[in-house]
Protein backbone atom coordinates (compact mmCIF):
# COMPACT_ATOMS: atom_id res chain seq x y z
CA UNK A 1 0.00 0.00 0.00
CA UNK A 2 1.19 3.40 -0.82
CA UNK A 3 2.00 6.31 1.51
CA UNK A 4 -0.75 8.14 -1.00
CA UNK A 5 -3.30 5.69 0.03
CA UNK A 6 -2.92 5.40 3.08
CA UNK A 7 -3.26 9.24 3.51
CA UNK A 8 -6.52 9.21 2.06
CA UNK A 9 -7.58 6.65 4.32
CA UNK A 10 -7.33 9.36 6.87
CA UNK A 11 -8.94 11.62 5.23
CA UNK A 12 -12.21 13.22 7.02
CA UNK A 13 -13.96 13.60 4.14
CA UNK A 14 -13.33 10.24 3.48
CA UNK A 15 -14.60 8.83 6.33
CA UNK A 16 -17.79 10.73 6.18
CA UNK A 17 -18.71 8.73 2.93
CA UNK A 18 -17.60 5.98 4.47
CA UNK A 19 -19.94 6.61 7.45
CA UNK A 20 -22.95 8.00 5.33
CA UNK A 21 -22.60 4.96 2.40
CA UNK A 22 -25.66 3.74 3.70
CA UNK A 23 -27.81 6.51 2.39
CA UNK A 24 -25.60 7.51 -0.59
CA UNK A 25 -25.39 4.54 -2.17
CA UNK A 26 -29.14 3.82 -2.19
CA UNK A 27 -29.63 7.06 -3.92
CA UNK A 28 -26.56 6.42 -6.40
CA UNK A 29 -28.20 3.87 -7.46
CA UNK A 30 -31.38 5.44 -8.14
CA UNK A 31 -29.45 8.03 -10.31
CA UNK A 32 -27.86 5.13 -12.34
CA UNK A 33 -30.72 3.63 -13.07
CA UNK A 34 -32.31 7.49 -14.21
CA UNK A 35 -28.95 7.20 -16.53
CA UNK A 36 -27.47 10.08 -14.84
CA UNK A 37 -23.50 10.41 -15.31
CA UNK A 38 -21.32 11.63 -12.21
CA UNK A 39 -19.99 14.46 -14.28
CA UNK A 40 -24.07 15.59 -14.35
CA UNK A 41 -24.14 15.18 -10.98
CA UNK A 42 -21.08 17.26 -10.13
CA UNK A 43 -22.32 19.98 -12.23
CA UNK A 44 -25.86 19.92 -10.68
CA UNK A 45 -23.97 20.74 -7.32
CA UNK A 46 -22.22 23.44 -9.01
CA UNK A 47 -25.00 25.21 -10.20
CA UNK A 48 -26.61 24.90 -6.83
CA UNK A 49 -23.63 26.35 -4.94
CA UNK A 50 -24.19 29.28 -7.41
CA UNK A 51 -28.08 29.17 -5.89
CA UNK A 52 -26.35 29.53 -2.14
CA UNK A 53 -24.24 32.18 -3.87
CA UNK A 54 -26.71 34.62 -5.23
CA UNK A 55 -28.68 33.96 -2.27
CA UNK A 56 -25.56 35.39 0.39
CA UNK A 57 -25.40 38.37 -2.15
CA UNK A 58 -29.28 39.34 -1.81
CA UNK A 59 -28.88 38.75 1.95
CA UNK A 60 -30.68 36.06 2.64
CA UNK A 61 -27.77 34.21 4.49
CA UNK A 62 -30.53 31.27 6.18
CA UNK A 63 -31.97 30.08 3.35
CA UNK A 64 -27.95 30.22 1.53
CA UNK A 65 -27.15 28.02 4.73
CA UNK A 66 -30.36 25.53 4.41
CA UNK A 67 -29.39 25.46 0.50
CA UNK A 68 -26.05 24.48 1.03
CA UNK A 69 -26.71 22.26 3.85
CA UNK A 70 -29.12 20.13 1.39
CA UNK A 71 -26.37 20.56 -1.83
CA UNK A 72 -23.92 19.01 0.81
CA UNK A 73 -24.59 15.89 -0.39
CA UNK A 74 -24.29 15.90 -3.93
CA UNK A 75 -20.48 16.27 -3.25
CA UNK A 76 -20.50 13.03 -2.28
CA UNK A 77 -22.70 11.27 -4.56
CA UNK A 78 -20.52 12.14 -7.72
CA UNK A 79 -18.01 10.03 -6.60
CA UNK A 80 -20.44 7.23 -4.98
CA UNK A 81 -22.27 7.03 -8.63
CA UNK A 82 -19.15 6.67 -10.39
CA UNK A 83 -18.24 4.35 -8.69
CA UNK A 84 -21.32 1.79 -9.01
CA UNK A 85 -21.12 2.69 -12.61
CA UNK A 86 -17.32 1.76 -12.38
CA UNK A 87 -16.61 4.83 -14.11
CA UNK A 88 -14.11 6.31 -11.75
CA UNK A 89 -11.49 8.45 -13.91
CA UNK A 90 -8.51 10.98 -13.57
CA UNK A 91 -10.78 13.30 -15.61
CA UNK A 92 -13.64 12.77 -13.31
CA UNK A 93 -11.51 13.46 -10.53
CA UNK A 94 -10.13 16.93 -12.33
CA UNK A 95 -13.77 17.99 -13.09
CA UNK A 96 -14.89 17.14 -9.32
CA UNK A 97 -11.53 19.26 -7.72
CA UNK A 98 -12.30 22.60 -10.28
CA UNK A 99 -15.81 22.55 -9.54
CA UNK A 100 -15.22 22.62 -5.85
CA UNK A 101 -12.94 25.63 -5.94
CA UNK A 102 -15.14 27.73 -8.06
CA UNK A 103 -18.04 26.47 -5.75
CA UNK A 104 -15.90 27.74 -2.87
CA UNK A 105 -15.02 31.10 -4.80
CA UNK A 106 -18.78 31.50 -6.17
CA UNK A 107 -19.88 31.36 -2.01
CA UNK A 108 -17.30 33.93 -1.40
CA UNK A 109 -17.89 36.51 -4.53
CA UNK A 110 -21.44 36.20 -3.21
CA UNK A 111 -20.06 37.45 0.42
CA UNK A 112 -17.76 39.89 -1.07
CA UNK A 113 -20.89 41.01 -2.99
CA UNK A 114 -23.08 41.44 0.13
CA UNK A 115 -20.78 43.37 1.97
CA UNK A 116 -20.19 45.91 -0.96
CA UNK A 117 -23.44 46.89 -0.96
CA UNK A 118 -23.67 47.04 2.64
CA UNK A 119 -20.55 49.58 2.45
CA UNK A 120 -18.90 46.96 5.37
CA UNK A 121 -14.82 47.26 4.77
CA UNK A 122 -14.16 44.61 7.06
CA UNK A 123 -16.63 42.00 5.41
CA UNK A 124 -14.89 42.22 2.01
CA UNK A 125 -11.62 41.57 3.93
CA UNK A 126 -12.49 38.63 5.55
CA UNK A 127 -14.42 37.42 2.57
CA UNK A 128 -11.25 37.47 0.07
CA UNK A 129 -9.24 36.49 2.85
CA UNK A 130 -11.16 33.14 3.32
CA UNK A 131 -11.51 32.74 -0.27
CA UNK A 132 -7.69 32.81 -0.16
CA UNK A 133 -6.87 30.37 2.51
CA UNK A 134 -9.50 28.31 0.73
CA UNK A 135 -8.18 28.34 -2.41
CA UNK A 136 -4.48 28.17 -1.19
CA UNK A 137 -5.46 24.84 1.58
CA UNK A 138 -6.42 22.99 -2.31
CA UNK A 139 -3.66 24.46 -4.28
CA UNK A 140 -0.79 23.24 -1.91
CA UNK A 141 -1.76 19.72 -1.65
CA UNK A 142 -2.47 19.51 -5.39
CA UNK A 143 1.06 20.79 -6.04
CA UNK A 144 2.14 18.78 -3.20
CA UNK A 145 0.94 15.70 -4.72
CA UNK A 146 2.60 16.82 -8.01
CA UNK A 147 5.82 16.76 -6.24
CA UNK A 148 5.76 13.70 -4.63
CA UNK A 149 5.31 14.98 -1.01
CA UNK A 150 2.94 14.92 1.70
CA UNK A 151 0.48 17.81 2.84
CA UNK A 152 -1.99 15.80 3.88
CA UNK A 153 -2.56 17.78 6.90
CA UNK A 154 -4.56 20.84 8.30
CA UNK A 155 -7.16 22.10 10.91
CA UNK A 156 -10.10 23.53 8.37
CA UNK A 157 -10.08 21.21 4.88
CA UNK A 158 -12.92 21.37 3.01
CA UNK A 159 -15.22 19.38 4.61
CA UNK A 160 -14.34 21.14 7.89
CA UNK A 161 -15.13 24.88 6.23
CA UNK A 162 -18.58 23.54 5.00
CA UNK A 163 -18.94 22.59 8.49
CA UNK A 164 -18.45 25.42 9.77
CA UNK A 165 -20.02 27.79 6.80
CA UNK A 166 -23.50 26.03 7.09
CA UNK A 167 -24.65 26.64 10.68
CA UNK A 168 -22.97 29.95 10.36
CA UNK A 169 -24.95 31.11 7.70
CA UNK A 170 -28.39 29.47 9.12
CA UNK A 171 -28.02 31.37 12.04
CA UNK A 172 -27.00 34.42 10.50
CA UNK A 173 -23.39 34.90 11.65
CA UNK A 174 -21.68 35.51 8.38
CA UNK A 175 -18.94 37.78 9.75
CA UNK A 176 -18.31 35.07 12.55
CA UNK A 177 -18.00 32.11 9.73
CA UNK A 178 -15.74 34.40 7.77
CA UNK A 179 -13.19 35.21 10.36
CA UNK A 180 -12.94 31.63 11.63
CA UNK A 181 -12.26 30.80 7.86
CA UNK A 182 -10.16 33.65 7.14
CA UNK A 183 -8.05 32.65 10.06
CA UNK A 184 -7.95 29.04 10.15
CA UNK A 185 -7.77 27.82 5.95
CA UNK A 186 -4.88 30.04 6.47
CA UNK A 187 -3.41 28.57 9.04
CA UNK A 188 -3.91 24.94 7.68
CA UNK A 189 -2.15 26.58 4.25
CA UNK A 190 1.16 27.54 6.28
CA UNK A 191 0.33 23.91 7.81
CA UNK A 192 0.88 22.15 4.91
CA UNK A 193 3.33 24.18 3.04
CA UNK A 194 5.67 22.84 6.78
CA UNK A 195 4.40 19.40 6.27
CA UNK A 196 5.54 19.13 2.74
CA UNK A 197 8.77 21.27 3.80
CA UNK A 198 9.42 18.46 6.53
CA UNK A 199 8.52 15.41 4.15
CA UNK A 200 11.29 16.91 1.32
CA UNK A 201 13.77 17.17 4.35
CA UNK A 202 12.58 13.92 5.08
CA UNK A 203 13.48 12.71 2.08
CA UNK A 204 16.48 14.08 0.83
CA UNK A 205 15.00 16.14 -1.86
CA UNK A 206 16.67 19.59 -0.93
CA UNK A 207 19.59 20.03 -2.93
CA UNK A 208 22.96 19.99 -0.74
CA UNK A 209 24.14 23.35 0.17
CA UNK A 210 27.96 24.27 -0.76
CA UNK A 211 29.50 25.12 2.42
CA UNK A 212 31.21 29.07 2.05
Amino acid sequence: MTEISENKKKSFADKMRVWFRWILNPIAGFLSRLGITPNAVTLFGLAGTIGVAVLIALGHMTWAGILLLVMGPVDALDGALARLRNEVSDWGAFVDSVTDRYSELFIFGGFILYYLKDGNPYGIVLAYLAAAGSVLVSYIKARADASKLDANVGLLTRVERYIVLIPGLIFNLPLVVLFIIAVFANFTAIQRILRARADAHRNHKFPSRRKL
